[in-house]
């Protein structure tokens, strides 16, 4: 293959991805607005016109946005490519340091700060705009601002000596440097599902003991009938920056723990939040977290073999406006472009997840009540503005639960 062959394949890739993500989107935005002026028959008991309309209304809000947003990320990408700036990056952190380690870790930096820049007034919009429209924000812009800096330091300390490492390793492990590059991401990945719990997370909310003793006794009764062990139980005050309710398990070994969020604990009473939490327990029995962490690690593998041999072509690089290979650039370039690529696949995750939901939807059925996990979904679909009426297509590609309607009507079945 030629540069200028490979430049026409990404220039056709990224307008075929952009044109079907625009066409999905207004898809959706067509679909909920057809189905806004009513309430559907199975939730017009349960769902107000008022609520169903507001989703509806914030459903196209934020799809209109996103619109927005994919035109404007592809124009970065093109600028950072074929636009000349990974070039323009890789001279500059070249004329700093003679190191090809420090240059190639200092060129990605400051791509990252600049890309995180320019994406800041995306970020802004959503959520004092958008959020704060739909009555959602609770944030604000020191709170904002706070979380910034915290997680671009974070991602300083953490991230600059990863990619070093993975530079070092690209550049003296010869042709089989994918293997250990593979096997360093896959133990950091690990070592960071471990730390996360207790030493990321509470650098950004306040995490206490459930304080409700009636309903800490409920959940540990659940977990032991589960066998599931955990270091804790605790309450995340979620409502510092969002009105969204939501419960999640984090951790790995020792360190595993289950957290709700403030606002959860105020939309759902106890048997609600016995049913959501088994929901969470069974993606934990049926092995969904270790099935997904191997499809991850199996996927990357596959990915750093790609990048080997496209690591050696100049027509890889020259394709995408880099005259200058390096391992850096080689890196950078192939995981800015490779969603480009891949968009199209996004289906296959989609299926498999909704697979897992409707198993861990069946295990909340066996160990908890399907009843009381409908009322506790209902509940929060209403408190969250969550469309019950998405398009069919646009939730194939995006969604990783299935649809309302869906989901409610296979827990009848159970109930």
């Amino acid at each position: 293959m030629t540069a200028h062959s490979f430049s026409v394949l990404f220039v056709f890739a990224l307008f075929v991805s952009i044109l079907l993500q625009l066409w999905l989107a207004q898809r959706q935005i067509n679909h909920v607005r057809r189905h806004r002026a009513a309430v559907p028959a199975e939730f017009a008991e349960t769902i107000t016109l008022q609520s169903h309309q507001r989703a509806a209304d914030y459903t196209v809000t934020k799809t209109r946005f996103g619109m927005v947003g994919t035109l404007y990320e592809a124009i970065i990408l093109v600028l950072f490519t074929l636009g000349g700036g990974i070039e323009w990056l890789t001279q500059l952190s070249q004329s700093w340091f003679t190191s090809p380690i420090a240059a190639g870790v200092t060129m990605i930096a400051l791509l990252a700060i600049i890309n995180t820049f320019l994406t800041l007034p995306l970020s802004w919009i959503a959520t004092f705009k958008i959020e704060a429209a739909f009555g959602f924000n609770q944030s604000t812009p020191k709170l904002w601002l706070a979380d910034l800096l915290k997680t671009t330091g974070i991602a300083a300390v953490i991230g600059l000596p990863l990619i070093a490492v993975v530079l070092w390793l690209m550049g003296r492990m010869g042709s089989n440097w994918w293997i250990y590059v593979w096997a360093t991401w896959v133990g950091f990945s690990l070592l960071l599902m471990w730390i996360f719990p207790t030493w990321i997370a509470p650098l950004f909310n306040k995490f206490e003991p459930l304080p409700d003793e009636t309903l800490r006794s409920r959940i540990e009764n659940l977990l032991a009938r589960c066998g599931f062990k955990t270091s804790g139980i605790f309450m995340m005050d979620g409502s510092k920056r969002s009105s969204h309710g939501n419960a999640y398990f984090t951790g790995l070994g020792k360190t595993k723990r289950i957290v709700f969020f403030d606002t959860l604990l105020k939309q759902l009473d106890g048997d609600e939040i016995e049913a959501v939490l088994a929901h969470e327990l069974g993606h934990f029995k049926r092995r969904h977290i270790v099935k997904r962490m191997a499809w991850t690690f199996a996927l990357m593998l596959g990915l750093l073999w790609v990048l080997g041999q496209l690591l050696v072509e100049p027509w890889f690089y020259q394709g995408l406006g880099v005259t200058t290979p390096s391992t850096a650039n080689a890196l950078t370039l192939f995981f800015l472009v490779l969603p480009v690529f891949t968009f199209i696949f996004g289906p296959v995750g989609s299926i498999m997840s909704r697979k897992h939901e409707y198993e861990a939807d069946a295990y909340a059925a066996e160990q908890a009540s399907a009843t009381d996990l409908i009322h506790a979904l209902v509940k929060l679909y209403r408190d969250n503005a969550a469309t019950l009426t998405p398009d069919p297509l646009h939730s194939v590609f995006y969604d990783s639960h299935p649809p309302a309607a869906l989901r409610i009507a296979a827990l009848q079945k159970l109930a």
